[in-house]
């Protein structure tokens, strides 16, 4: 990926692969400013909106180049309160720190290992202060009013990490996440994160897994039962770990359900209708209904007779490995959020959770919502089958919901759902087993993918919660007709450029044949020409 940027006045650019991580892009700016390691970069985009400088960064061209501007470690104060002096007195230590190691080198040829002790601290102190600079809930690298322009790639490439890089990648996560523990999330995130709007795209692993944290702590669930923090920051860091670098079904894309459920959860007000048990079946089964997702659906597990579908007889073999995989990280002391439940309260949770998980296996879609659609006219929320329903379709809602956010929210999804398809259909052909049509990248396209999905699945998913819970029209499923027309006016556009194309080429054809017969028929005037000569002369 190639990105245009100016420092001041000179043009500059920088290349960089989209699978790289954020650390090595930063660099690459780095590099191409020369700027030192201590200081921190700033990008801005056209609209002079803050960018964030990650590997969803959005290419584009010499005429709409970010600007750069580099700023000093010791002009610019943390954002936990640092000043300058505080900074100044850093670089104040560093360069007398050098220069007694200088002396000691000098006169005893060696460096005393206090020296080397001396200096761990100070680089210590410094990556203390900038990961408190780097917060993005205090404002300075996440645009939370939704102007900056997003990328629209893809987040992972599957398998690109072997068990160690991630064992690697998950523990630095960790780390992270464990220094945002003493930070306040600001009120105004806090309020963000309860919207469809939300912009998922601009948080790194170790922020997704403290903005979970804080659905927790702001629906009580922390102190109804009894969770300790440690245990649920144990938890879902097992979750994090659980989840594969595929296209699709990864980590954020755990993230992105449990923000649309959480969001959900407010907006329809639903804790007036469930028992707080059933507000915490459907946090935990949103976080961990895709666990451990192999990249490759149910169709592919049967038709290749792999270990999951062998174990669970072909009935959906994905769910109820994402359902046993999360009791096996429940069942964990260190990780167990369910400890202090009751005996009837932990039936109710394991039972809800894994029928909840169960449900978002797609071959159960059209039973579950026509029976959903079969109890609106009569709802009771007093019968205890009907919460079940109405659980299982808030679930399915969260889980198919991208095309409920905003554009540039929404279609890098898209994106990444086919590569993850292609994946699977490219090793289908190549294993002889049968391929649906909307995976094989030689029939489908993107609107091809999206229209029908969306007027036949998701519309009437979203028309049937919205008949119980009218307030979902304006915020959820007014954005999913959007995208229903702007993908039909997608597809409307690639037909026409097929069928200019088409005639083009048809064109060219005939233009082609004119021309050889007008080349045949030259060369049969020529050799006409002798003959009468010859004929005259006799």
């Amino acid at each position: 990926k190639t990105v245009y940027f100016k420092i001041g006045e000179v043009a500059e650019q920088v290349e960089f692969w989209s699978a790289a991580n954020s650390d090595e892009v930063k660099d690459c700016f780095r590099s191409a400013t020369e700027a030192d390691p201590s200081d921190i970069l700033k990008l801005y985009n056209t609209n002079n909106s803050l960018v964030n400088i990650s590997p969803r960064l959005l290419a584009n061209t010499p005429d709409t180049r970010y600007t750069l501007k580099v700023v000093g470690a010791k002009q610019c104060p943390s954002s936990d309160g640092v000043t300058p002096e505080v900074n100044e007195t850093l670089l104040s230590i560093e360069k007398r720190l050098q220069n007694l190691e200088k002396k000691i080198l000098l006169n005893s040829g060696d460096t005393p290992p206090a020296v080397w002790d001396m200096r761990a601290k100070v680089e210590n102190l410094r990556e203390k202060l900038e990961s408190v600079e780097h917060l993005s809930w205090l404002g300075l690298f996440k645009d939370i009013d939704g102007k900056t322009t997003r990328n629209n790639g893809m987040i992972h490439s599957c398998g690109t990490k072997k068990s160690r890089e991630k064992y690697q990648f998950s523990t630095q996560v960790f780390e992270k996440f464990e220094r945002l523990r003493s930070v306040e999330l600001t009120d105004a995130t806090r309020e963000l994160l309860k919207k469809p709007t939300f912009d998922i795209w601009q948080w790194e692993d170790s922020e997704m897994l403290y903005l979970l944290q804080q659905m927790f702590v702001d629906l009580k669930l922390v102190e109804r039962f009894y969770i300790e923090l440690p245990t649920l920051q144990s938890f879902l860091y097992q979750v994090h770990v659980s989840y594969n670098y595929t296209p699709y079904h990864n980590f954020r894309h755990c993230f992105c359900v449990t923000q649309m459920m959480y969001g959900l959860i407010w907006l329809c007000n639903i804790q007036d209708k469930l028992d707080d048990i059933e507000i915490l079946i459907l946090l935990v089964s949103a976080i961990c209904h895709d666990l451990d997702h192999p990249g490759y659906n149910n169709s592919y597990q049967v038709n290749a007779k792999t270990e999951l579908a062998l174990r669970y007889n072909d009935i959906s073999p994905l769910e109820n490995h994402h359902a046993s995989v999360a009791f096996e990280i429940l069942n964990n002391p260190s990780s167990n959020i369910i400890k202090n439940l009751n005996p009837e309260q932990h039936k109710a949770f394991r039972s809800g959770m894994i029928k909840l998980i169960l449900a978002t296996d797609m071959a159960r879609h059209n039973e579950i919502v026509t029976a959903f659609k079969g109890i609106l006219d009569g709802y009771d929320n007093n019968n205890t089958d009907h919460r079940l329903l109405m659980m299982m379709i808030f679930l399915k809602v969260s889980d198919i919901s991208n095309e409920a956010r905003p554009m540039d929210v929404s279609e890098p999804w898209v994106e990444c759902l086919l590569q993850e398809f292609f994946m699977q259909s490219d090793v289908e052909k190549l294993e002889g087993l049968p391929v649906a049509p909307f995976m094989d990248r030689e029939k489908v396209t993107k609107p091809s993918a999206q229209v029908g999905f969306i007027q036949y699945v998701l519309i009437p998913l979203y028309e049937s919660l919205a008949t119980l819970f009218p307030e979902i029209r304006e915020p959820i499923l007014a954005p999913v007709k959007r995208a229903f027309e702007y993908y039909s006016e997608m597809a409307k556009k690639q037909e026409a450029d097929k069928e200019s194309i088409k005639l083009k080429e048809e064109g060219r054809r005939i233009s082609q044949t004119s021309i050889t017969s007008e080349s045949k028929g030259e060369e049969s005037r020529g050799d006409e020409t002798p003959q009468k000569e010859e004929v005259l002369a006799t």
